[in-house]
């Protein structure tokens, strides 16, 4: 098999032009996110080359402080972003969530590394593209789940306000909205784990089959990913939710929110 072929700078900006479809789609239909589409486009596109040209020189130069480095800035920002959008949970709710994140996706990810690649876990070239995979993956499904839990709880107050007039306990009160957001923060990766290999040839797999790798390689890589991911984001949104909901109540047994 050939590796993938080498775009020059005319073939790569030929992409751009599909953009205009949406432009058209986004005008036709009244939406009024020109801007953002346009800002999105842009910074992503700035964001990957910086990315690209600092992944090249750490492959280049390799050295465990890179590693280290560009896993600790990545992890920060995701926990950024998490909290950005969760800004009614305590203080101590917040931490609960920073470290299941950083833990959940860490542990994971040297599973990965070491026991199922059998690579040193300071090697850049495995180490930070599944970082990238297994951490952002984790960031979306806590910020899904947060986002139905705190949703859920401000729906259902009066009932949870009634419940408690009536002598059931925070926890028990509570548990429920803990396991539907954990549910829900999971429906979305399993869902493209059941459509896999028939609805769709997933990222990792289709860059590795571009880049010359076998294909039955390139699947076994892509299951390996997607378990690491279904137990990353699993354990984030639990570990975050379970000792996060316990802040919310005091010994009086009142639930602050």
């Amino acid at each position: 098999m050939k590796g993938a072929v080498q775009l020059n700078i005319i073939q790569f900006s030929m992409i751009y032009l599909l953009l205009l479809i949406v432009l058209f789609i986004m005008k036709k239909s009244k939406i009024n996110q020109t801007r953002l589409l346009l800002l999105a486009s842009l910074r992503m596109t700035v964001q990957l080359v910086l990315a690209g040209l600092i992944l090249t020189y750490i492959f280049g130069n390799p050295h465990p402080a890179f590693v280290v480095l560009y896993i600790v800035i990545m992890v920060g920002y995701s926990i950024r972003r998490v909290l950005s959008k969760s800004k009614d949970i305590n203080k101590t709710f917040k931490i609960a969530v920073a470290v299941s994140m950083t833990l959940s996706g860490v542990s994971v990810l040297c599973f990965f590394v070491i026991a199922v690649v059998g690579e040193n876990i300071f090697n850049p070239q495995y180490t930070i593209p599944l970082a990238g995979m297994i951490i952002g993956n984790s960031m979306t499904g806590i910020t899904l789940g947060l986002k139905t839990f705190t949703e859920n709880i401000k729906k259902e107050r009066n009932r949870i306000d009634a419940l408690l007039n009536l002598g059931v306990t925070p926890k028990k009160v509570l548990l429920p909205f803990v396991n539907n957001s954990l549910e829900t923060a999971l429906l979305p990766t399993l869902n493209n784990m059941l459509g896999m290999g028939i609805v769709s040839l997933p990222g990792m797999m289709t860059g590795q089959i571009l880049s010359g790798t076998v294909p039955t390689t390139a699947i076994m890589y892509q299951i390996a990913i997607m378990i690491a991911i279904c137990t990353a984001v699993c354990l984030t949104v639990f570990c975050s939710l379970q000792f996060g909901f316990k802040t919310l109540y005091n010994k009086r047994n009142q639930i602050n929110f």
